[in-house]
């Protein structure tokens, strides 16, 4: 398997940001760590090797970008809206300088997939629905999906506001938007084992607010047996990519 360890200035963020690329060819995807989670954490975790035959294949390549949650929805010392400030420097490092830098160097053109675990997942949903030309496809396992669960109640700030799924995707009345997720690929998936309380909670929230803008979605709620937790999350994505590989959807 082709593998890199890469770096990059971000103009946005101010700093040197580290990512790994997995894979030569293929639909990007773009994975968001858990929570305080760094670029290497999906290869340690053992995720790239559940899915090395779709890498190995050709049909996707995975980048692993860091991330700066420590420093947005993670800095219990700030404010919601200074959370969700951060935050969207964050948005804007991904949306502005990597992805230009994954089409510009895979020579694609098309959108991406965006993926992640717990935190991930809270980031996947949020990035999936932000920026739906960019990412058609999202896997979403075992997140929150409400930005209180990091903020506190913010109080309608509409910086937090527009980083809380279950809060914005009720209020959507963009057309363009709304065509968009109608026509896009989500995948939303958690155990209901230990520590998947709140992620069930939430999951069952997103699910309402799809149904009621009539937003098409896979719910898929795994077992009483299924902890919140990498081994669950390295039996997952296998499994949901080869149900898309099934549909031609790589």
């Amino acid at each position: 398997m082709h593998f890199e360890q890469r770096s990059h200035w971000s103009g946005e963020l101010g700093r040197e940001m580290y990512f790994n690329v997995y894979g030569h060819a293929g639909k990007p995807v773009i994975v968001f760590p858990s929570s305080g989670g760094n670029q290497n954490e999906y290869g340690n975790f053992g995720v790239i090797d559940a899915c090395r035959s779709f890498i190995e294949r050709g049909l996707l390549k995975f980048y692993t970008p860091d991330s700066i949650d420590k420093e947005s929805w993670l800095a219990d010392y700030k404010s919601g809206h200074d959370m969700a400030m951060a935050h969207n420097a964050y948005d804007r490092y991904i949306v502005n300088e990597l992805v230009p830098l994954i089409r510009h160097e895979s020579q694609w053109s098309g959108a991406m997939m965006a993926t992640g675990c717990s935190m991930g997942a809270f980031h996947t949903v949020n990035f999936a629905l932000r920026h739906p030309d960019l990412f058609d496809t999202a896997i979403a396992l075992s997140g929150v999906y409400d930005a209180r669960f990091f903020s506190g109640e913010f109080y309608g700030d509409p910086e937090v506001y527009t980083n809380s799924a279950i809060d914005f995707l009720w209020g959507q009345q963009d057309a363009w938007f709304l065509e968009h997720y109608r026509r896009n690929h989500f995948i939303i998936a958690v155990g209901q084992g230990a520590w998947e309380e709140q992620h069930v909670a939430d999951t069952r929230r997103l699910q309402e607010a799809f149904a009621g803008k009539s937003i098409e979605g896979w719910f898929d709620y795994w077992g009483h047996d299924m902890a919140h937790d990498w081994p669950l999350w390295r039996k997952q994505m296998p499994y949901f990519l080869g149900k898309l590989e099934e549909q031609n959807l790589l």
